[in-house]
């Protein structure tokens, strides 16, 4: 997640937010160039507020008025502490200091410490409720977007092992999301989606929990816009040395999930496995190494 001024304070007192101040929040931590850079009263119009909202969010956050919080967004931008852009110079300036290996070992030890805390007992606990949901539901719509689109892609993949079960939403050609019009309440949706936040996954998962189908969220913070919508969110870190977010913590819990479920379908899951590699043999899709030798 792209980290702004007051990202921290926001967290910490969003649950605690009127409806229309919780919005306000999201916007500026969704949003963090614009508070530096539109007038107060055209981030209110862009998050659907009236603008004293905007000024109440920010006396509630510490400041006499919404002026300075801005101002403080604003020198944040001018300093290179938001955006892409922002974490790039960071990046560059940091790869310049101590060199290409380091970085490179900086970016290894974030994400194994990342990947470690995936084993802490109560995230373990929400990744086994998670699997149990999803194992439940008929069907498994997938729905990830960008930078989020390899964890569903590889989640579908080993699903497609078990038979027909994923429904991948890719938007291929303008139609490869139409497919979430036919889940009902008995199938869930699977959404992945991490700051920034991709408009069309957000406004697909929300059209989807309208009607009725629960959404499992892989995202990456509680006030995400997906938790909000979700009967079970599934939280990763997304911090990185390198200037994009880190997505590897998130298409780990992708594989554990998708190995979690095919062991809760059993001697069925077993069956389906063995056919799946029967039909790639007989269509000769892969090339397997030769035995006695080690994979390279």
């Amino acid at each position: 997640m792209i980290r702004a001024p007051l990202t921290d304070a926001i967290v910490e007192v969003f649950d605690t937010l009127p409806s229309q101040l919780q919005d306000a929040a999201r916007y500026l931590l969704d949003n963090p160039e614009d508070v530096a850079l539109l007038s107060m009263r055209e981030q209110a119009r862009r998050a659907g507020l009236q603008p004293w909202t905007m000024v109440r969010l920010a006396k509630r956050l510490g400041f006499d008025g919404y002026e300075p919080l801005r101002s403080l967004y604003a020198n944040a931008m001018r300093q290179g502490e938001l955006g892409f852009a922002g974490k790039a110079g960071k990046q560059l300036a940091r790869q310049c200091e101590v060199g290409d290996r380091a970085l490179a070992g900086e970016m290894v030890r974030s994400l194994s410490e990342q990947i470690a805390q995936l084993g802490e007992p109560e995230r373990l606990d929400t990744l086994a409720a998670a699997a149990e949901r999803l194992h439940a539901a008929r069907r498994i719509f997938c729905l990830g977007l960008r930078s989020s689109h390899p964890v569903v892609a590889h989640f579908g993949y080993v699903m497609s092992f078990l038979g027909e079960k994923a429904v991948m939403l890719d938007g291929a050609s303008g139609t490869g999301t139409d497919a979430i019009r036919l889940a009902t309440a008995e199938d869930v949706l699977f959404v992945v989606s991490v700051a920034p936040y991709t408009r069309l996954t957000i406004d697909l998962a929300r059209r989807a929990a309208a009607n009725g189908v629960p959404v499992i969220a892989l995202t990456d913070s509680v006030v995400s816009p997906l938790v909000g919508l979700a009967a079970l969110a599934v939280l990763v870190p997304t911090e990185s040395p390198s200037f994009f977010h880190a997505m590897s913590p998130a298409f780990v819990v992708g594989e554990i999930l998708a190995a979690l479920i095919a062991g809760k379908g059993g001697e069925k899951a077993l069956a389906a496995i063995r056919r799946t590699e029967d039909q790639l043999s007989q269509l000769d899709i892969h090339i397997l190494p030769p035995r006695g030798r080690r994979k390279s």
